[in-house]
């Protein structure tokens, strides 16, 4: 009797007490059928050794998607269950483009957790394999899928998608035409990767802008400034320009300068400092050297004959030091070396160490630094002294 009248009571809401005991089961079900799903993709992802230890963080990043994939799949039983075990009528499509959606968001995102692992693992195994074209790997990965989930979307909408790719072949042109710009940086990352002059992280100059390389994108090339702004170059502009890469060196990095003495200085001082000056930078354990060793790159060793492995690897070791020129209010000195560190901050040790070693073999020999300067000389005093 009571069973009754809760019924009488909740049949205007289209509701009985068989459809809520049959919702409620179905919640526990659908709770248990997660529980089991989650522990299942654990032991699944746990089974394969490189994925192992990362199962954890895989499994975090899919979760709150698959929690979602099930609240929706109870709210479409229930309706399921409220409309009499019928369709659910126009929803249907709705939840298929919902499901399409979420289907499509938890395969990029467990790919892109999985092909982030991997690929790490990767190039930390292969150094050749540089880092921007993993990055651009993943790119080229989430837009395939997402491509790919927006026509199964179309799909569900109930969208033909033999007219659609029909349709592609009619205003191909017209897009290839209106993105052109885009396929010119799409190619230009292309050419950037393939050609290997700069990588993530070099210090390069290009068109009176210079800085950090901090991503080679799909579009654009992002550069860290020394003041620290961001600079956005298309990459089809990149690829046409003339690109000055600091960091293709491995040995030396330049020091020249010269040094000026007074024009009244010995012959005799100005030889001897020259040739000491030589001798410290020759023993100088910062300076490199034609006695320097250096061990080169694997890659370098494949490198044909025709090809100097000195300058294809940046090793530089020119050593030179010699009384250069009579200048306007001094006689110059040459000082030409390189530093062994290609490190901005231990160059400029090395540097400064030379300078002062420079410094104390000019006081040795007597010898003073000059600077600009200009004698004027009377005419009188000049008459007077050619008169006696």
């Amino acid at each position: 009797m009571n069973v009754e009248i809760i019924d009488n009571f909740l049949t205007p809401y289209g509701l009985s007490i068989l459809k809520i005991a049959i919702i409620f089961a179905i919640f526990l079900v659908i709770y248990f059928i997660r529980k089991v799903l989650f522990d299942l993709i654990h032991n699944n992802i746990s089974k394969i050794q490189s994925l192992k230890k990362y199962s954890k963080d895989i499994l975090s990043s899919i979760r709150k998607l698959l929690e979602t994939m099930f609240i929706v799949i109870n709210i479409e039983l229930t309706l399921y269950v409220y409309y009499d075990f019928n369709s659910v009528g126009d929803y249907g499509i709705y939840f298929n483009m919902l499901y399409a959606f979420l289907i499509t968001f938890i395969i990029y995102t467990s790919l892109n957790a999985i092909a982030n692992i991997k690929l790490k693992e990767i190039s930390a195994e292969d150094k050749k394999i540089k880092n921007e074209v993993i990055n651009v790997s993943i790119k080229l990965l989430n837009f395939f899928i997402w491509i790919i989930g927006l026509l199964v979307i179309l799909h569900m909408a109930g969208v033909e998608l033999t007219a659609v790719i029909s349709g592609l072949g009619i205003g191909g042109l017209a897009v290839a035409l209106a993105s052109k710009d885009s396929l010119a940086n799409f190619f230009g990352t292309l050419s950037i990767l393939f050609s290997d002059v700069f990588s993530q992280g070099d210090w390069i100059e290009v068109d009176g802008n210079q800085g950090t390389v901090v991503e080679i994108g799909l579009r654009v090339t992002k550069l860290r400034t020394f003041d620290n702004a961001i600079i956005a170059i298309p990459n089809a502009v990149l690829a046409n320009q003339d690109v000055k890469n600091w960091n293709k060196r491995s040995l030396g990095r330049r020091i020249k300068m010269h040094v000026g003495v007074k024009y009244d200085s010995k012959r005799e001082d100005i030889q001897n400092a020259v040739t000491e000056i030589y001798n410290m930078l020759d023993q100088h354990s910062g300076i490199a050297t034609k006695n320097t060793k250096h061990t080169y790159s694997q890659s370098n060793k494949k490198i044909r004959a025709i090809v100097s492995k000195d300058d294809e690897e940046g090793i530089k070791k020119t050593l030179l030091v010699y009384l250069d020129e009579f200048g306007d209010s001094s006689i110059n000195i040459l000082i030409y070396c390189f530093s062994k560190s290609v490190k901005w901050q231990e160059w400029l040790e090395v540097k400064q160490d030379v300078m002062f070693n420079i410094m104390e073999i000019l006081e040795k020999n007597y010898l003073e630094f000059a600077f600009p300067s200009m004698s004027l000389y009377h005419e009188n005093e000049l008459d007077l002294r050619s008169s006696k």
